[in-house]
This record gives structure tokens, sequence and C-alpha cells, in this order.
């Protein structure tokens, strides 16, 4: 008699294999991986993931250029349209610039067109670079104990050490803007007067430089107030006049808050311009 044959499985195509994402190599098992079913990622996101990394680690520093597109298709083992649409939505971000002939470069506060990213006060007449750098004069520095309200925009504890910074920008010799500044006590720890007003680039520039922090994000919320008394004197302007207040909360890598800044902005000779995309 004739014995029956056991069927075979189906043949298997191989998968094509990828760069694990994290939420890839960190899945559960059994039970708990039909709970906790991951997210779909592109794998263009997953390589952006992996050089912001490397950016928030450090490996390139701002200013620096990063491995070209070639050198980092081989090292995640995927094509150069992946690493070329993450960098893509990097430099839409950013936080790395492209330069044509030369490579891709991290970003960074020092550049021209990079200076004034986050400063959204435009002269009436001309332009920023027009008006020159601003002149800046420091009016206090010093470490307090973050309020409340302080440590709580910039993810501290109450009572935690910040630094406290107020200044008055001038363009033209004409007193513009009044700044209020926050900062966390330890990550900027060293950080003294004569070092804010010392600094000729920009004050970016200088946490990149002499902190490793770079600020690669931001949020405002604007409002229209009046001066008071000593807000009128800082300004030379009369008492009551209408200015634009404008909070910043500045963000860098992992979306920490870094700095908080509450400025007051004059609009006689300037208005406040923002482009939508």
């Amino acid at each position: 008699m004739f014995q029956a044959r056991q069927a075979r499985p189906p043949h298997r195509m191989p998968m094509a294999q990828t760069v694990p994402s994290t939420t890839e190599a960190s899945l559960p098992s059994g039970d708990a991986a039909n709970q906790a079913a991951p997210a779909f990622s592109p794998l263009y996101q997953q390589i952006k993931g992996l050089i912001l990394q490397s950016l928030q680690a450090g490996e390139w520093k701002p200013g620096e250029a990063i491995p070209s597109e070639m050198e980092l298709a081989a090292r995640y083992r995927v094509s150069q349209g992946t690493v070329r649409k993450a960098i893509d939505d990097l430099a839409a971000e950013n936080l790395v610039v492209r330069r044509q002939g030369k490579g891709t470069f991290v970003a960074t506060h020092s550049e021209q067109h990079v200076q004034y990213r986050f400063l959204k006060l435009m002269p009436d007449s001309g332009d920023l670079d027009s008006e020159g750098p601003a002149q800046r004069r420091i009016v206090e520095c010093r470490r307090v104990r973050a309020s409340a309200d302080v440590a709580r925009l910039l993810a501290l504890r109450s009572g935690d050490a910040v630094l406290q910074v107020r200044r008055v920008l001038s363009f033209g010799g004409v007193p513009t803007i009044l700044e209020d500044l926050w900062l966390p006590g330890t990550t900027f720890k060293g950080l003294t007067l004569e070092q804010m007003a010392g600094y000729q680039g920009p004050t970016y520039a200088m946490f990149e430089v002499e902190f490793g922090v770079r600020m690669v994000r931001a949020q405002e919320k604007i409002r229209a107030v009046a001066a008071d008394d000593a807000q009128a004197a800082l300004l030379q302007v009369a008492a009551q006049t209408p200015l634009l207040s404008v909070e910043r909360l500045a963000y860098t890598y992992k979306d920490t808050p870094m700095e908080l800044r509450r400025g007051l902005y004059r609009t006689d000779t300037h208005h406040y311009r923002n482009e939508l995309n």
C-alpha cells in the first residue's frame, strides 16, 4: 500500500531586511504584543530618527559636514533615496543645511540666514541686514530660584536654580526690544554677565559653542500690552505706550525646553512678520 505523503508547507520568499525602528526593537511578546501593536513608521522617518540621535549625541557638531548620502545609505543599509528623503525633512526643519557641491552641514545659529530664524521683528523700511547687528546692553544677570511658573515652562522643579537675564536690544542706537530670559541653572552653569555682553555673535550661537546647546524650535505667544514706568524708561518711550509682548519657549533636541524669553517690542518703527507656509 502506498503511504500518503505529508503535505509540504508552501515556499515563502525571504522578507527584505530594513532598519528596525525603536518601536520594533522593543516589541513585547505573547499576549502583550497583540495588545500593543506598533504604529507604522515609514523607513525614511526611521532613518531621520537615527540621524537625529547622532545630532543630539554631538557626533557631528554645528557647522560640521555630516556623512554623504552614499555613506549614510551604507551605514544604515538603505537606499540613497531613503536617506535623501530623511535629509530633506531635516533641512526643511532647519536642522541641517545643504550646500551645492559641498555636502550637507549641521545648521548653526552662526550662519547669517539662520541667525534671524526666531526673530520676527522687522524694520518698516529696509531689512535686518541693513540695520546691522543689534546692540545689546545687559541690564541684569543673576542666579535665582525658579518660580512655579518658570519651573513649569522649563520642566524644572519649583525652586531649582535658573539664570535670569534682562537686556535691551537696540537697532541704529534706538532701544527697540526689552527681554527677560530664564535659563536652566545646571545646563548654563558658569554663564556670566561679562560673557553675555562680550560675545559678538548671536546669543544662540554662543549657547552652541560654549554650552553645547542648540535651539531647534520655539513656540511663541503674542499679545498687546502697555509699558509700565520701568519698561518705558528702558525703552525710552512714554509710560503706557503700546508694546508687543512676545513670550518664547525655545527647545533643544528631544523637545527639551532650554530657554524662556519674554520680550517687549516697540512697533513705532518695526513690525512683527511671520511667513505661513
